[in-house]
């Protein structure tokens, strides 16, 4: 079993390499920090023994920025409580306090080995399943992954085009998986739910001291994607001020932290997706124009859901059998009827929306068979012709009434974030409640 020993203090780091020699079953390689680790890390090592409290970029962010790649042992001097728990939440398998005896951590080690072996083979077939990442096919899909796949395996910029809810990330995460990139972090980025004021330090990090509440120096979302590719959402919500930074990020592959004046040498992939008309946000000088050029090397338009007919069911049946699994429902299924309402409808909110649509049809349904009254799909204009935009502000007035205003559930039944939901409020100027 392989192991890697993360720790600064150069004694703990000696005195455990001595004790963990002892054990043939073990190989052992450490590092003298997070940043060193990083980038020897590869798919040979099976486990990480990592302290916490580590200059530079401490055991939590560490954790974080390995996106559950392996199983991991947590060690420190002088926990809190709300540090365990927010390694608990991060999957950490064990958490010791220094000074522990040796045994102690070898059985740990021992117990998330018997943890690995356990689910071992279930990880393989995660991770066949997430090189398709799509739960249906179709012409339309197939076309453009067939491009896709051609510039997967290239470092190029790849900007991801199409209306809201076609599932871009779900694409940014299948160029990911599919390129030379695969083993090393994936990062996704939502630029409209980022306060304007937050967006630089998220993207880039700050030093200690570097404003009023900085008591510690943090790295940015860029660093610590570093080796693999970074997903920048909503593009067109990217502060204008932010996006000369991000030019200078793609073009000398260097990032400054706020604070700093030394740049940062990194190397990332970026991916970037927006459903807006960029071109009327560079005439209206809200977007630049030499960013959105390098940022759109291999343009990607991902088609809506009612050009992708062949998906709709294979995409409902496969989200009512995770839902039925997730809440301990008996099994249901569609009626004809619902199926044929399902194919029939326009899905403006294309994929996110029939996902919202099959969740609430099978909450709210009685009986073992779905029936199209139970989809909701007349009141959302199933056999009107009328514009995208109009269903989807009836719809979203609907959601508001149903969830009495309740912009944070009205968003989670929308399948939309709370910051888009409220700009759709204005755009349209739904009345109700604030």
């Amino acid at each position: 079993m392989k192991i890697a020993i993360v720790e600064d203090d150069i004694n703990m780091r000696k005195s455990l390499e001595i004790a963990m020699a002892e054990y043939e079953e073990f190989e052992v390689v450490s590092f003298k920090n997070a940043k060193d680790a990083l980038k020897k890390l590869d798919d040979t090592f099976e486990l990480i023994i990592s302290d916490i409290n580590m200059p530079g970029m401490d055991g939590i962010e560490f954790v974080k920025t390995l996106n559950g790649r392996y199983e991991i042992i947590l060690i420190t001097g002088n926990a809190t409580l709300q540090r365990a728990i927010e390694s608990i939440q991060l999957g950490v398998k064990d958490f010791l306090l220094k000074p522990f005896e040796i045994e102690t951590l070898i059985t740990a080690i021992k117990r998330s080995d018997k943890v690995q072996k356990r689910v071992k083979a279930v990880k393989k077939r995660a991770i066949k399943k997430q090189n398709s990442d799509f739960l249906a096919s179709s012409q339309a899909l197939d076309k453009l992954l067939h491009v896709t796949d051609k510039a997967a395996k290239t470092d190029a910029s790849i900007m991801l085009l199409g209306e809201s809810g076609v599932g871009k990330e779900v694409f940014a995460k299948y160029i990911h998986n599919n390129s030379s990139r695969s083993k090393k972090p994936f990062i996704a980025i939502n630029m409209a739910a980022i306060p304007d004021n937050l967006i630089e330090s998220e993207l880039f990090g700050f030093e200690k001291g570097a404003f009023t509440d900085a008591m510690e120096a943090k790295i940015g979302q860029f660093e610590s994607a570093n080796g693999g590719t970074i997903f920048l959402d909503e593009i067109a919500e990217m502060p204008f001020g932010v996006q000369a930074k991000i030019l200078r990020a793609l073009q000398e592959r260097e990032i400054r932290r706020l604070g700093s004046q030394k740049s940062i040498k990194i190397d990332v992939r970026i991916i970037s997706a927006t459903n807006a008309n960029l071109q009327d946000k560079i005439d209206e000088s809200m977007f630049r124009e030499d960013l959105y050029y390098r940022l759109n090397t291999i343009p990607l338009h991902i088609p809506p859901l009612r050009e992708r007919k062949e998906e709709i069911l294979p995409i409902a049946m496969a989200t009512l059998e995770q839902n039925i699994q997730q809440y301990g429902f008996d099994k249901k299924s569609f009626s004809q009827e619902a199926q044929k309402a399902l194919l029939e409808y326009n899905w403006p909110g294309n994929i996110r929306e029939l996902i919202s649509v099959v969740e609430r049809a099978l909450i709210l349904s009685d009986g073992d068979i779905i029936e199209p009254d139970a989809l909701f799909l007349q009141s959302r204009g199933l056999k009107q012709k009328r514009s995208i935009a109009n269903m989807e502000a009836e719809l979203i007035q609907e959601i508001l009434l149903t969830c009495k205003y309740d912009l944070t559930q009205s968003s989670q039944m929308l399948g939309m974030d709370k910051n888009t939901l409220q700009r759709k409020i204005k755009l349209y100027n739904l009345q109700g409640e604030e």
